[in-house]
């Protein structure tokens, strides 16, 4: 890899074309990589890693970007949607909007919205609060954190909402979820003994 000057730093940051066929950079953290004029969101300068070749970013399992389409072409929807996907996965507790979602991962919030569904069957936000509840009832079963704390620590930090969405999502409100799973667990020690 090579190494982050200033001058391309600033080529990056400036979306500088007179750069491009130089360099490309890879973003570590959404794994994408891209030419130094490309015009999606401004990474994090410690986030960055530079290749001479766009072979060399594919070889170390970046991947082409979107938008400004550095191998000449377009990265495949399932690819592209894999990687958002994983963002999410990782960031759930995070205020997570498709503008975000389409800034990391290169692309317009509209024709991101439209294959994610296509690739998942669910939109990026019915995602995001499947994975939010998922995590919901893990901590409600295996913790003794409040309702609120909860909630807060998956994302949902506004308290009615939480209990809104979960009991829309699940049938339950949090605290009858955490009952009976609990009257649950009780039943099955009471059997096995």
């Amino acid at each position: 890899m090579e190494t982050l000057t200033d001058d391309k730093w600033q080529a990056i940051i400036n979306n500088d074309t007179s750069y491009d066929g130089q360099f490309y950079y890879a973003v570590k953290t959404t794994g994408i990589f891209c030419r130094p004029s490309c015009k999606s969101r401004q990474p994090n300068k410690e986030n960055i890693g530079l290749f001479y070749t766009a072979e060399q970013a594919l070889s170390a399992k970046f991947r082409p970007c979107k938008r400004c389409k550095p191998t000449g072409e377009r990265l495949p929807d399932d690819e592209w949607i894999t990687l958002v996907t994983e963002y999410i996965d990782r960031n759930y507790m995070d205020n997570i909007t498709l503008d975000i979602l389409a800034d990391i991962s290169h692309g317009s919030p509209y024709h991101l919205h439209r294959t994610f569904k296509k690739v998942r069957g669910i939109t990026p936000v019915e995602y995001i609060q499947q994975q939010r509840i998922e995590q919901a009832k893990e901590q409600l079963i295996t913790t003794g954190k409040a309702i609120a704390e909860v909630g807060s620590s998956v994302g949902l930090s506004n308290s009615p909402y939480f209990i809104t969405l979960f009991k829309k999502k699940t049938g339950y409100t949090p605290a009858s979820y955490r009952q009976k799973q609990i009257q649950k667990l009780g039943e099955v020690l009471e059997n096995g003994n």
